[in-house]
């Protein structure tokens, strides 16, 4: 019988269909995040009733979550490296379905916020399906084109799947005679739907084996995480007055420092922290800090000046519906600007493709500094940077799993979820507080000051175009497929 060698076009056929009905069931598993993240929000009103909280309260289920994701997020990332990625998934999964029935059934603010603390493990699915879907393409020298590929459809998944969570909020909780917890259940059943997806469907990788779990190191880098952002938390909270807010800070910084020194001792490190050195990854670490400032910072500065009063010679005077559509656009532009990702990855370097992703994040956000006044610049400002942010984030976790060594696909690619995290709670933190001091200077005024604003847009833009800088430095011929090896010439 022939031997197949790896270049059979038969069994490059065969890997291509089994990696396509694997991002088939991945694009799955994000429509199910995608709800996971839309749902809840056009329910806050009614949470807070259903709790007997305060409107300011629902902070703390932000808060809460983004804490818990910090922390868990890089060792879940490392459990998968090292026993499986599938296994760490499908337990994310689990502890994430058990959390949303928790949240459905919990009456009390407390229950409420840990069980919605406890959803967080979904932040690891993402980075763990890219690692998956490169382990299977690396065999078959294209995990690197693959997973460029993928990465842009799933984010379109999520992204799909939030604008149908908001969507169907509202009109399941009105179907239900207005049962908050009968339609809190809903996102619970699509999430335990998608375990058993996972379970059945999703196959195992294969991990290296005789590593060990740096306890050490992933102690230290929670403690630096946790005092990180809990500073953060305190100063959108608190104001910049708050002596605490500044302690936590200097002990965090401090920690990461001994957190370095102790790694770069270590034989199997929890980060491997000259992999992060390299030039076609600092980059991108750096770059999804930079992204996470627009991305998940100014969402809420952009809601409130699509609410703020027209009279104030600013602002667009839209009422809740009307700032939905205009959120509704953005998340679009999103998917578009994914899609035209994962189409052009497959010819275009994937070094331009970033460049010109984070120059348009620049350019939609310095764009509002001139022209912000009418709803449809508004509306083409954030369309032109939706387009570069949905490309950013579906190309960051690949880039940086095509750039890590094999063993650290995953703890690689979750990084970038967690310095896009970091520089949205950085982002989020400041813009408040920027906000927070133009408000209230004429009677009977709320709205925060237009200077406010602009100090919020030229950060994101000036972010925007900071990371094109920095993408300059990635090598020309990074996060591409290697050249496949020459096959000897076989006698006739």
């Amino acid at each position: 019988m022939p031997r197949t060698s790896p270049a059979d076009p038969g069994l490059r056929r065969s890997a291509l269909g089994i990696t396509a009905g694997l991002i088939g069931w991945f694009i799955l598993v994000e429509l199910a995040s995608g709800v996971l993240q839309g749902f809840y929000v056009p329910l806050f009103s009614d949470i807070v009733k259903h709790l007997g909280v305060h409107d300011s309260d629902v902070n703390w289920f932000e808060a809460a979550q983004l804490l818990l994701s910090a922390l868990v997020l890089p060792v879940l990332a490392k459990l998968g490296d090292m026993y499986g990625h599938k296994k760490v998934l499908l337990i994310a999964a689990i502890l994430t379905a058990g959390a949303s029935w928790w949240l459905a059934l919990a009456a009390t603010f407390w229950t409420f916020l840990i069980a919605w603390a406890l959803q967080g493990f979904y932040v690891v699915w993402l980075p763990l399906e890219i690692a998956l879907i490169f382990e299977r393409g690396r065999t078959q020298n294209r995990g690197v084109s693959t997973t460029r590929r993928a990465a842009g459809l799933l984010v379109v998944g999520l992204q799909a799947g939030a604008i149908i969570g908001a969507l169907a909020a509202g009109r399941i909780f009105a179907a239900t005679a207005q049962n908050l917890q009968a339609t809190l259940m809903v996102p619970a059943i699509v999430v335990s739907l998608i375990a058993g997806v996972i379970f059945v469907f999703v196959p195992e990788s294969e991990p290296v084996r005789g590593r060990r779990l740096d306890s050490g190191g992933f102690v230290l880098l929670a403690l630096g995480l946790l005092l990180v952002t809990g500073a953060l938390i305190f100063l959108r909270l608190n104001g910049p007055g708050f002596m605490w807010t500044w302690a936590l800070l200097a002990a965090g910084i401090l920690v990461f420092v001994w957190f370095v020194r102790f790694e770069l001792r270590q034989p199997d490190p929890a980060i491997d922290i000259r992999v992060l050195r390299r030039p076609e990854m600092w980059p991108v670490q750096l770059t999804a800090f930079l992204v996470g400032i627009s991305l998940l910072g100014a969402q809420g500065p952009l809601s409130t000046y699509a609410g703020t009063d027209r009279s104030l010679g600013y602002g667009l005077g839209l009422d809740a519906t009307e700032r939905s559509n205009v959120i509704g656009v953005y998340l679009v532009s999103l998917i578009v600007g994914a899609v035209i990702f994962a189409v052009t990855s497959r010819k275009a370097s994937p070094r331009v493709i970033l460049i010109v992703a984070a120059s348009l994040v620049g350019i939609g956000y310095a764009l509002f500094i001139p022209f912000h006044l009418e709803l449809w610049q508004v509306l083409m400002n954030l369309s032109i940077a939706g387009l570069g942010s949905g490309a950013l984030v579906a190309a960051l976790p690949a880039a940086a799993a095509a750039a890590a060594p094999r063993g650290q696909t995953g703890i690689s690619s979750a990084l970038t979820n967690t310095t896009k995290t970091i520089g949205g709670t950085f982002s989020s933190a400041v813009f408040g507080v920027v906000l927070a001091a133009g408000a209230g200077v004429l009677a009977s005024q709320t709205a925060a000051s237009l200077g406010g604003y602009l100090t919020v847009w030229t950060v994101c833009a000036v972010g925007g175009f900071l990371a094109a800088v920095l993408l300059f430095f990635v090598p020309k011929v990074a996060f591409a497929d290697p050249e496949p090896e020459p096959q000897a010439a076989v006698p006739r």
